[in-house]
C-alpha cells in the first residue's frame, strides 16, 4: 500500500527510537519513530477486528487516530483475511495508512484457554504482514493465580523473549510486563523484559482489574513496573482505554492505550464521557458534546436501526476519547495533569481510592523529576498539598539563615527568634514588608518566615513560586482557628513540624512566636516585646531600614544561589556582601553582578535566578578545586564527548546520545552545566530530562543549552 502524502515516515536511523519533548514528572509528551509515521503520544490506538468494522479504520485516521490495534491472531486463522494480508500487507487489509500494532493472541489464550499457533510462528506471521509494532505471545497472568504460578509466568515470559527478538527481525517488537497483582513480580518482570531490545513495553493482565473497577491496583501496577522498566522507551497499558483513567495513567508515565470499549460501550447503547458512561435509554440531553452528536437527539439515535445506533455511538466514544487524549496533553505542556488526575478522581469512588493511595506513595523518582518553580499560579485543591510539584518544593528549598544581622555581626543560628507572620496572601514585600522590615531593625535577631497553605517560606524568598503564586480564599492562610491567639502556648504540631523541617537547627517552641499579619504593627511590636524583651536602642540607632531592605535584599539572593545553583554555604557566602544589584522601577533585584561582572538574573515571573554565561563560570569555579576534581557540592553538571563540544560552545543543545555522563544528578526542568570530559566549562542551559533519561534515550534535546563559552580559542 502507498502512503498518503500525510503520513510522515522517520529519518534513516530513526526508526524505532522514542523521543520526548516535554515532561512533567512521569508524564511526558513524546514522538515513536516508525518507518510508517511519526506517533505522537501519548495517545489512544483504537482496537479494530477486521471481521467487523463497526467504524471504518479509514474514518479512524480522518478522525485524528495515527496508530490503530488490530489482532494477528484473528488474521492469521482467518485464511481469507490471512491471503490478503501476506500478499498485499495489514496496512492494504484495514485500508489504514497510520501506524497499526497487532496483539498475538495471548489475550485470546486467556478467553479461550489456547490458540492453534506457536509463539515464534505468530512473531513471523506479523513480520510477514508487515505490521509496524508486533507482539510476542507473552503468558497472561490472572489476578487469582498464585504468586508461584505468576512468577513462572513472568519468567516464561522472559524466556521466550529473545527466540521473539529473532523472530520479528527489524519490527518493531512489543515485550510485554506481566506479574498479576504482586509489585515485586511486576517490577522484577519489567527488569528482565528491559534488558532486551524491544521497541514497547506494554503493561498485560490488567483487563480482569479494570472490569472490576480495581483501580488502586492497577495504580500499583503501573507504578511497579514504571520501577523497573528503562526509561526510553514507551510505556502501552494493554486493554485501557477509558477516557476516566486516562489522567492517572498518564501522570504515572503511560504513553499508548488500546481498547474496543468505543465499540463494545455502543453495542451496549452507552456513551463513553471523561468522568464515567451514560446509558442511552432515558436520556433527553446528551451529557458529553460531540461533532458527532451535534446535530441530532437521544430520541432520534434510539430510533435508528441497530447497526446505524452502534457506529454512530462508536464514533461519539472515539471523538469522547480522543478529546481527553488531547486534554492530557496539554496539561502536561501547561503543568496542570495532576490538577485533572484531582478532578477525575471525584468522578468515581474506587478511582479516588487509587488517587489517595498514589498520594500517599509518591515515588521518589516521580517527585523529583517534577519541576517545582515554574511560571505560572498554581490554584488551591483540596489535593494541592500533595501533589508532586508541592512535595518537590519543599524538598527541593534549601535554605539556611545568614550568620550576620543587617549589622554585620555573627549571630547564632540557634539564638535566632523565628516570627511565623500568616494569615495575609503575597505579594508580601508588598502586604508586610513594612511590618518586616521595622521588626528586624529592632530585633535583630528575628527570622521572619511566612505560613502559606503548602509550607512555610522564609521571608527572603517570599516570591518564589508555587509558594508565593497559591491561590484560594483568604481562610486558608489563617492559622487563628488551629493555633489560637497570637503568642501560642500550644501551637498546632503540624506547624511547628513545618518549621522544624524548614530551620536548619532544633528550635525551641518557645522561640518560635506566630503573628497575624492583619494586625495593628504597634500589635507586633507588644507581642515581640512580651516574647523577647524590649527593643534594642543602640541598633535603632544604628540602623535604617534601607540597610534592613539590602539585608533581605543581599540574603535572598543568597538563598537563590544555594537553590538554583547547588553551591555549598562556604562557597558562596564570602562574596555575598560584595554583590552589586540592578534594580527595577518596583525595587526588586533585576540583575546580580560581582566585581562588575553580570553573573545572574532574577526572573520577576517566577522567583527564580537564571544565570549568564559569566554565572556559569562564577559557578564553575567554585564547585570545583585547583585540580578540577569534581567537588560533591558542584552544580549539576552533563558531560559530553568531544563530537558535541563545538556545538555546545557555540550554544546549541545537548542531544541525547552524545552524553558521557553527569554529575550532581541533573533534574528536569533545573539549570546545569554542560562540560567536556576534562571538566572545562562549555556552557550551561537547563536540563530537560533528569540524569537517568540522559543516558538511556538516543534521540532528542536533553540540555536546552541557553549560553555557550565560544571557541575554545577566543
Amino acid at each position: 500500500m502507498e502512503l498518503p502524502e500525510e503520513t510522515e515516515p522517520c529519518k534513516e536511523g530513526d526508526h524505532g527510537k522514542f523521543e520526548v519533548t516535554d515532561r512533567d514528572g512521569w508524564a511526558r509528551i513524546g514522538i515513536l519513530h516508525t518507518s510508517t509515521d511519526m506517533l505522537d503520544t501519548p495517545t489512544l490506538l483504537p482496537v479494530v477486528n477486521p471481521n467487523i468494522l463497526t467504524v471504518k479504520p479509514s474514518e479512524m485516521w480522518d478522525m485524528g487516530f495515527r496508530g490503530l490495534i488490530t489482532n494477528s491472531y484473528v488474521i492469521w486463522k482467518h485464511e481469507k483475511l490471512k491471503e490478503h494480508a501476506l500478499s498485499r500487507g495489514v496496512h492494504d487489509l484495514l485500508d489504514y495508512p497510520g501506524v497499526i500494532m497487532t496483539d498475538s493472541g495471548t489475550f485470546q489464550q486467556y478467553i479461550y484457554g489456547d490458540v492453534e499457533v506457536g509463539e515464534v510462528e505468530v512473531v513471523e506471521f506479523q513480520r510477514n504482514i508487515g505490521v509496524d509494532i508486533a507482539t510476542m505471545m507473552d503468558v497472561f497472568g490472572r489476578p487469582d493465580m498464585s504468586f508461584e504460578e505468576l512468577a513462572e509466568a513472568v519468567a516464561e515470559t522472559a524466556r521466550r523473549g529473545p527466540a521473539a527478538l529473532e523472530a520479528a527481525g527489524a519490527t518493531l517488537l512489543n515485550g510485554p510486563i506481566q506479574g498479576g497483582t504482586h509489585s515485586v513480580l511486576r517490577e522484577a518482570s519489567a527488569r528482565l523484559m528491559s534488558g532486551m531490545d524491544f521497541a514497547v513495553h506494554p503493561i498485560g493482565g490488567i483487563v480482569p482489574l479494570m472490569e472490576n473497577q480495581r483501580y488502586r491496583e492497577l495504580v500499583e501496577i503501573i507504578v511497579s513496573s514504571k520501577n523497573g522498566l528503562t526509561p526510553e522507551r514507551p510505556v502501552h497499558l494493554f486493554g485501557c482505554g477509558h477516557p476516566m483513567l486516562f489522567p492517572i495513567c498518564i501522570a504515572l508515565g503511560v504513553d499508548l492505550f488500546d481498547s474496543a470499549a468505543y465499540a463494545l460501550f455502543a453495542k451496549d447503547n452507552r456513551l463513553l464521557t471523561p468522568t464515567g458512561t451514560v446509558k442511552l435509554d432515558g436520556l433527553k440531553e446528551w451529557p458529553e458534546d460531540s461533532w458527532v452528536l451535534r446535530n441530532t437527539t437521544p430520541k432520534k439515535v434510539r430510533e435508528m436501526a441497530d447497526d446505524e445506533r452502534h457506529t454512530l455511538l462508536a464514533r461519539h466514544n472515539l471523538a469522547v476519547t480522543n478529546s481527553e487524549i488531547h486534554r492530557c496533553r496539554q496539561a502536561v505542556r501547561d503543568g496542570e495533569i495532576w490538577h485533572l488526575v484531582e478532578k477525575r478522581s471525584h468522578c468515581n469512588p474506587y478511582l479516588r481510592e487509587a488517587t489517595v493511595w498514589l498520594y500517599d506513595n509518591l515515588p521518589d523518582e516521580l517527585v523529583h523529576n517534577t519541576v517545582a518553580c515554574r511560571v505560572g499560579g498554581v490554584q488551591w485543591s483540596q489535593d494541592l498539598p500533595r501533589q508532586p510539584r508541592v512535595a518537590r518544593a519543599k524538598r527541593w528549598m534549601t535554605w539556611r539563615p545568614p550568620h550576620v544581622d543587617h549589622l554585620g555581626r555573627d549571630c547564632d543560628v540557634e539564638d535566632r527568634r523565628l516570627l511565623v507572620f500568616h494569615n495575609r496572601q503575597g505579594p508580601w514585600r508588598e502586604t508586610i514588608g513594612h511590618q518586616v522590615l521595622e521588626a528586624v531593625r529592632r530585633w535583630p535577631q528575628l527570622v521572619p518566615l511566612i505560613y502559606t497553605p503548602i509550607g512555610i517560606v522564609p521571608f527572603s524568598l517570599e516570591d518564589l513560586n508555587p509558594f508565593a503564586h497559591t491561590f484560594g480564599p483568604n481562610h486558608l492562610w489563617d492559622l487563628t482557628a488551629d493555633v489560637g491567639p497570637l503568642l501560642l502556648d500550644h501551637p498546632n504540631p503540624e506547624i511547628i513540624e513545618q518549621v522544624e523541617n524548614l530551620y536548619p537547627v532544633e528550635v525551641p517552641i518557645g522561640n518560635i512566636i506566630f503573628h497575624d499579619a492583619n494586625a495593628p504593627l504597634e500589635t507586633l511590636f507588644e507581642v515581640l516585646e512580651q516574647s523577647i524583651g524590649p527593643a534594642d536602642q543602640d541598633v535603632m540607632e544604628n540602623s535604617t531600614i534601607a540597610d534592613v531592605q539590602d539585608y533581605f535584599r543581599r540574603w535572598g539572593i543568597a538563598d537563590k544561589i544555594a537553590i538554583f545553583t547547588h553551591l555549598q554555604y562556604g562557597a558562596y557566602h564570602p562574596a555575598i556582601p560584595e554583590l552589586e544589584f540592578v534594580m527595577s522601577r518596583t525595587g526588586r533585584v533585576n540583575n546580580v553582578l560581582h566585581d562588575g561582572v553580570h553573573l545572574f538574573s532574577q526572573r520577576l515571573t517566577d522567583g527564580g535566578l537564571s544565570l549568564t554565561i559569566d554565572g556559569a563560570k562564577w559557578v564553575h569555579e567554585r564547585g570545583t578545586n585547583d585540580e578540577l576534581e569534581w567537588n560533591p557540592s558542584m552544580m549539576p553538571s552533563v558531560i559530553v564527548n568531544s563530537d558535541a563540544e563545538p556545538f555546545v560552545r557555540q550554544g546549541r543543545s545537548v542531544m541525547h546520545g552524545f552524553i558521557v555522563g553527569t554529575e550532581g544528578e541533573p533534574q528536569t526542568g533545573t539549570p546545569c552545566l554542560v562540560l567536556n570530559e576534562a571538566g572545562e566549562l562549555l556552557g550551561h542551559g537547563i536540563a530537560r530530562c533528569d540524569y537517568t533519561d540522559m543516558m538511556a534515550f538516543r534521540k532528542g534535546i536533553a540540555v536546552k543549552v541557553k549560553d555557550g563559552v565560544g571557541d575554545a580559542g577566543d
